[in-house]
């Protein structure tokens, strides 16, 4: 398994077309090691990229340095072997791409997209609607957060899983960040960008990330990239009502047991049974019998996982 020259992003274009190919992507965090609930995703976003001739590409999101588990990124690697994934191209890492980010507020300034905000967490209190309060003020961009100015429009993207989604940035969010005062690089600045730059045409991913969505298609409208595909899978849930993740302290993958967790993976998105092999022959079988309309269109799966 290869990792990327974080100086050479792939390109979208060939003679100007962006490519019309299938290519899909696993882009975990490395806030802590895997879970079934990423095993979920992954297979997923696996077997439906293959099952249409795609590529399927692997990207490590860790721009949240601070917030960076130990040995996790070592632990998403060595799964992605373990199952028996193999990208169509090398692995990149978002904190070796910081210069990017910067270079595309740097864009976004210039047109007069973005601003300075200083207003800190307790200044806004319980109201997750910014109110736009320094929209106005001209605030030097240094040591401040960086927010993207929204309009009043909706925004819908029709979702294969869960149907049609809307939003009113404005009157449902207000303008958000890109980059907080600590100078970390916002996730949604950041996955729009590397979406592009490696020519993503399909995101699937869970439902957790529903409501991002439209955030994400509005800024890459105004960054003029093409309009992706997206398909949000159920939630994997613990025995509390919670959805498998690190902060709820789900158990990581047993990587000695990855066939047997790669065929409860598959049930649990409903697909059809396959023979307990090794995992790339398992893979094969599963992306042969992919089935979409199989998967439960939910936001929860149900039953409990660990």
């Amino acid at each position: 398994m290869s990792i990327s020259n974080p100086s050479l992003p792939l390109p979208l274009t060939k003679g100007g077309k962006a490519e019309e190919n299938y290519v899909g992507r696993f882009a975990p965090s490395p806030t802590g090691p895997l879970h079934f609930g990423s095993l979920i995703t992954a297979v997923a976003s696996y077997c439906d990229a293959r099952a249409h001739q795609g590529k399927w590409l692997v990207r490590i999101e860790d721009t949240d340095i601070p917030r960076i588990y130990p040995g996790s990124e070592e632990h998403i690697l060595r799964a992605m072997d373990a199952f028996g994934f193999d990208p169509n191209a090398e692995i990149i890492f978002q904190k070796d791409r910081l210069d990017i980010y910067e270079g595309v507020i740097e864009q976004l300034r210039h047109q007069g997209l973005v601003y300075a905000c200083q207003c800190t967490r307790k200044m806004l209190g319980s109201n997750h609607i910014y109110q736009g309060t320094c929209r106005d003020l001209n605030l030097p961009f240094e040591h401040q957060a960086i927010r993207l100015k929204v309009e009043d429009i909706e925004i819908c993207f029709d979702d294969p899983l869960q149907g049609r989604h809307c939003s009113n940035l404005k009157q449902d969010l207000g303008d958000f960040v890109l980059k907080r005062r600590d100078g970390i690089i916002n996730y949604q600045l950041a996955v729009v960008v590397d979406d592009y730059l490696q020519g993503m045409t399909h995101v699937v991913r869970g439902a957790d990330l529903l409501d991002n969505t439209e955030r994400q298609i509005y800024l890459g409208q105004l960054l003029g990239y093409p309009r992706l595909q997206y398909m949000h899978l159920p939630l994997a849930m613990n025995d509390q009502g919670q959805k498998l993740s690190k902060q709820n302290l789900a158990q990581a993958l047993d990587l000695t047991q990855a066939p047997q967790l790669l065929q409860q993976a598959l049930t649990a998105l409903h697909q059809p049974d396959v023979e307990l092999d090794t995992p790339e022959r398992m893979l094969k079988q599963a992306v042969a019998q992919w089935n979409i309309k199989q998967i439960p269109h939910t936001t929860e799966l149900q039953g409990h996982y660990l």
